[in-house]
Protein backbone atom coordinates (compact mmCIF):
# COMPACT_ATOMS: atom_id res chain seq x y z
CA UNK A 1 0.00 0.00 0.00
CA UNK A 2 1.10 3.54 -0.67
CA UNK A 3 2.37 5.43 2.35
CA UNK A 4 -0.33 7.83 3.64
CA UNK A 5 0.49 11.51 3.51
CA UNK A 6 0.05 13.81 6.50
CA UNK A 7 -0.86 17.35 5.65
CA UNK A 8 -0.07 20.60 7.45
CA UNK A 9 -2.75 22.56 9.30
CA UNK A 10 -5.00 24.98 7.38
CA UNK A 11 -4.16 28.61 6.91
CA UNK A 12 -7.28 30.16 8.37
CA UNK A 13 -10.16 29.48 10.72
CA UNK A 14 -13.08 27.22 9.98
CA UNK A 15 -15.78 28.90 7.92
CA UNK A 16 -18.58 27.87 10.29
CA UNK A 17 -17.37 30.15 13.03
CA UNK A 18 -13.99 31.21 14.35
CA UNK A 19 -14.74 29.66 17.74
CA UNK A 20 -15.50 26.23 16.31
CA UNK A 21 -12.79 23.63 15.86
CA UNK A 22 -12.03 23.16 12.16
CA UNK A 23 -13.45 20.13 10.42
CA UNK A 24 -10.79 17.38 10.20
CA UNK A 25 -10.76 15.56 6.87
CA UNK A 26 -8.79 12.80 5.18
CA UNK A 27 -8.80 12.44 1.38
CA UNK A 28 -8.47 9.21 -0.58
CA UNK A 29 -8.03 9.14 -4.36
CA UNK A 30 -5.37 7.56 -6.54
CA UNK A 31 -5.08 10.80 -8.54
CA UNK A 32 -2.45 12.93 -6.80
CA UNK A 33 -3.51 15.96 -8.82
CA UNK A 34 -7.15 15.65 -7.75
CA UNK A 35 -6.23 15.05 -4.10
CA UNK A 36 -3.96 18.06 -3.97
CA UNK A 37 -6.54 20.22 -5.71
CA UNK A 38 -9.30 19.28 -3.27
CA UNK A 39 -6.89 19.62 -0.34
CA UNK A 40 -5.95 23.16 -1.33
CA UNK A 41 -9.59 24.15 -1.85
CA UNK A 42 -10.61 22.79 1.55
CA UNK A 43 -7.63 24.33 3.33
CA UNK A 44 -8.52 27.71 1.83
CA UNK A 45 -11.98 27.26 3.38
CA UNK A 46 -10.55 26.66 6.84
CA UNK A 47 -10.89 22.88 6.82
CA UNK A 48 -8.08 20.84 8.38
CA UNK A 49 -6.97 18.23 5.83
CA UNK A 50 -5.04 15.90 8.12
CA UNK A 51 -3.95 13.33 5.55
CA UNK A 52 -4.18 11.98 2.01
CA UNK A 53 -4.11 8.41 0.70
CA UNK A 54 -3.85 6.84 -2.74
CA UNK A 55 -5.46 3.50 -1.94
CA UNK A 56 -7.86 1.87 0.49
CA UNK A 57 -5.22 0.36 2.78
CA UNK A 58 -3.49 3.70 3.27
CA UNK A 59 -6.89 5.33 3.85
CA UNK A 60 -7.83 2.88 6.60
CA UNK A 61 -4.45 3.42 8.26
CA UNK A 62 -4.98 7.18 8.19
CA UNK A 63 -8.46 6.95 9.66
CA UNK A 64 -7.21 4.68 12.45
CA UNK A 65 -4.36 7.06 13.28
CA UNK A 66 -6.05 10.44 12.83
CA UNK A 67 -9.70 9.70 13.72
CA UNK A 68 -10.93 12.46 11.39
CA UNK A 69 -14.43 13.90 11.42
CA UNK A 70 -14.96 12.81 7.84
CA UNK A 71 -13.26 10.84 5.06
CA UNK A 72 -13.69 11.85 1.41
CA UNK A 73 -13.25 8.64 -0.56
CA UNK A 74 -13.07 7.83 -4.27
CA UNK A 75 -15.21 4.77 -5.04
CA UNK A 76 -12.76 3.32 -7.58
CA UNK A 77 -9.22 2.92 -6.25
CA UNK A 78 -6.29 0.53 -6.76
CA UNK A 79 -5.74 -2.28 -7.33
CA UNK A 80 -8.88 -3.16 -9.32
CA UNK A 81 -10.53 0.29 -9.53
CA UNK A 82 -13.95 -1.21 -8.87
CA UNK A 83 -15.38 -1.16 -5.33
CA UNK A 84 -12.35 -0.55 -3.09
CA UNK A 85 -13.76 2.75 -1.91
CA UNK A 86 -17.14 1.21 -1.08
CA UNK A 87 -15.50 -1.57 0.92
CA UNK A 88 -13.26 0.91 2.74
CA UNK A 89 -16.26 3.12 3.52
CA UNK A 90 -18.13 0.16 5.02
CA UNK A 91 -15.08 -0.68 7.14
CA UNK A 92 -14.77 2.89 8.37
CA UNK A 93 -18.44 3.04 9.30
CA UNK A 94 -18.16 -0.26 11.19
CA UNK A 95 -14.82 0.32 12.94
CA UNK A 96 -14.87 4.10 13.36
CA UNK A 97 -18.51 5.23 13.72
CA UNK A 98 -17.34 8.71 14.70
CA UNK A 99 -15.95 9.27 11.21
CA UNK A 100 -18.45 10.21 8.51
CA UNK A 101 -17.85 9.30 4.87
CA UNK A 102 -18.46 11.13 1.60
CA UNK A 103 -18.00 8.95 -1.47
CA UNK A 104 -16.93 10.55 -4.73
CA UNK A 105 -17.43 8.99 -8.15
CA UNK A 106 -16.76 9.93 -11.74
CA UNK A 107 -19.92 8.11 -12.81
CA UNK A 108 -23.38 7.48 -11.39
CA UNK A 109 -23.16 4.13 -9.59
CA UNK A 110 -26.23 3.02 -7.71
CA UNK A 111 -26.16 -0.67 -6.80
CA UNK A 112 -23.12 -0.79 -4.50
CA UNK A 113 -23.90 2.62 -3.01
CA UNK A 114 -27.47 1.56 -2.29
CA UNK A 115 -26.17 -1.48 -0.42
CA UNK A 116 -24.07 0.81 1.76
CA UNK A 117 -26.96 3.22 2.34
CA UNK A 118 -29.16 0.30 3.36
CA UNK A 119 -27.06 0.00 6.52
CA UNK A 120 -27.96 3.58 7.47
CA UNK A 121 -27.69 6.95 5.77
CA UNK A 122 -26.56 8.98 8.79
CA UNK A 123 -23.08 10.41 8.31
CA UNK A 124 -22.93 9.28 4.69
CA UNK A 125 -22.72 11.20 1.44
CA UNK A 126 -22.41 10.23 -2.21
CA UNK A 127 -21.49 12.87 -4.78
CA UNK A 128 -20.27 13.00 -8.34
CA UNK A 129 -16.82 14.55 -8.62
CA UNK A 130 -18.26 17.39 -10.68
CA UNK A 131 -19.92 18.66 -7.50
CA UNK A 132 -16.54 19.52 -6.02
CA UNK A 133 -16.33 22.43 -8.46
CA UNK A 134 -19.00 24.24 -6.43
CA UNK A 135 -16.78 24.66 -3.40
CA UNK A 136 -19.39 26.39 -1.23
CA UNK A 137 -21.89 23.58 -1.76
CA UNK A 138 -19.18 20.94 -1.31
CA UNK A 139 -17.97 22.40 1.97
CA UNK A 140 -21.53 22.74 3.26
CA UNK A 141 -22.12 19.09 2.34
CA UNK A 142 -19.02 17.98 4.25
CA UNK A 143 -20.18 19.85 7.36
CA UNK A 144 -23.72 18.49 7.08
CA UNK A 145 -22.58 14.88 6.69
CA UNK A 146 -19.95 15.21 9.43
CA UNK A 147 -22.71 16.39 11.76
CA UNK A 148 -24.67 13.19 11.13
CA UNK A 149 -26.71 14.24 8.12
CA UNK A 150 -26.65 12.75 4.65
CA UNK A 151 -26.24 13.90 1.08
CA UNK A 152 -26.99 11.93 -2.05
CA UNK A 153 -26.20 13.38 -5.47
CA UNK A 154 -29.44 14.31 -7.25
CA UNK A 155 -28.13 12.57 -10.37
CA UNK A 156 -28.58 9.28 -8.53
CA UNK A 157 -32.22 10.04 -7.86
CA UNK A 158 -32.73 11.18 -11.45
CA UNK A 159 -31.22 7.95 -12.76
CA UNK A 160 -33.39 5.77 -10.54
CA UNK A 161 -36.52 7.71 -11.48
CA UNK A 162 -35.72 7.63 -15.20
CA UNK A 163 -34.87 3.91 -15.51
CA UNK A 164 -37.00 2.26 -18.21
CA UNK A 165 -39.69 -0.05 -16.90
CA UNK A 166 -42.76 -1.89 -18.12
CA UNK A 167 -45.17 -1.62 -15.24
CA UNK A 168 -46.45 1.53 -13.64
CA UNK A 169 -44.75 2.56 -10.41
CA UNK A 170 -45.71 4.97 -7.63
CA UNK A 171 -42.78 7.19 -8.66
CA UNK A 172 -44.50 7.79 -12.01
CA UNK A 173 -47.31 9.66 -10.26
CA UNK A 174 -44.99 12.41 -9.01
CA UNK A 175 -45.29 15.78 -10.71
CA UNK A 176 -42.27 17.59 -12.13
CA UNK A 177 -42.15 19.86 -9.08
CA UNK A 178 -42.43 16.90 -6.71
CA UNK A 179 -39.48 15.25 -8.45
CA UNK A 180 -37.48 18.43 -7.97
CA UNK A 181 -38.35 18.42 -4.29
CA UNK A 182 -37.48 14.72 -4.08
CA UNK A 183 -34.03 15.33 -5.56
CA UNK A 184 -33.32 18.05 -3.00
CA UNK A 185 -34.64 15.84 -0.20
CA UNK A 186 -32.12 13.21 -1.28
CA UNK A 187 -29.35 15.78 -0.88
CA UNK A 188 -30.29 15.99 2.78
CA UNK A 189 -31.79 19.48 2.56
CA UNK A 190 -34.38 20.71 5.02
CA UNK A 191 -37.77 22.02 3.89
CA UNK A 192 -36.52 25.56 4.38
CA UNK A 193 -33.46 24.90 2.21
CA UNK A 194 -35.60 23.27 -0.46
CA UNK A 195 -37.86 26.31 -0.49
CA UNK A 196 -34.89 28.63 -0.92
CA UNK A 197 -33.53 26.56 -3.80
CA UNK A 198 -36.87 26.37 -5.63
CA UNK A 199 -38.19 29.82 -4.61
CA UNK A 200 -41.10 28.27 -2.75
CA UNK A 201 -42.62 29.03 0.62
CA UNK A 202 -41.90 26.55 3.40
CA UNK A 203 -45.56 25.57 3.68
CA UNK A 204 -45.66 24.85 -0.04
CA UNK A 205 -42.62 22.62 0.32
CA UNK A 206 -44.23 20.84 3.25
CA UNK A 207 -47.28 20.16 1.08
CA UNK A 208 -45.08 18.73 -1.69
CA UNK A 209 -43.22 16.54 0.80
CA UNK A 210 -46.49 15.20 2.20
CA UNK A 211 -47.69 14.47 -1.32
CA UNK A 212 -44.45 12.65 -2.16
CA UNK A 213 -44.65 10.42 0.90
CA UNK A 214 -48.33 9.78 0.27
CA UNK A 215 -47.76 8.81 -3.37
CA UNK A 216 -44.78 6.62 -2.52
CA UNK A 217 -46.54 5.02 0.43
CA UNK A 218 -43.89 6.24 2.88
CA UNK A 219 -44.23 7.73 6.33
CA UNK A 220 -42.25 10.97 6.80
CA UNK A 221 -39.48 10.94 9.39
CA UNK A 222 -38.30 13.97 11.38
CA UNK A 223 -34.60 13.43 10.60
CA UNK A 224 -33.36 14.39 7.14
CA UNK A 225 -31.14 11.32 6.74
CA UNK A 226 -34.08 9.02 7.47
CA UNK A 227 -36.10 10.75 4.78
CA UNK A 228 -33.25 10.20 2.34
CA UNK A 229 -32.91 6.54 3.27
CA UNK A 230 -36.64 5.88 3.02
CA UNK A 231 -36.99 7.55 -0.37
CA UNK A 232 -33.93 5.98 -1.92
CA UNK A 233 -34.68 2.51 -0.59
CA UNK A 234 -38.18 2.78 -2.03
CA UNK A 235 -36.86 3.96 -5.39
CA UNK A 236 -34.35 1.11 -5.49
CA UNK A 237 -37.01 -1.43 -4.62
CA UNK A 238 -39.26 -0.24 -7.44
CA UNK A 239 -36.64 -0.23 -10.20
CA UNK A 240 -35.65 -3.27 -12.24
Amino acid sequence: AAEPTRVAAPRRAARRGDSAAPLRVVLADDSVLLREGISRLLSDEGIDVVGEAGDAAALLALVADERPDIAVVDIRMPPTHTTEGIVAAATIRADHPGTAVVLLSQYVETDHVMNLIADGAAGLGYLLKDRVADIDEFVDTLHRVAEGGSAIDPSVVSRLVARPHRDSRPIDTLSTREREVLALMAEGRSNRAIGAALFLGERTVEAHVRAIFLKLGLHPEPEDHRRVLAVLKHLEATTP
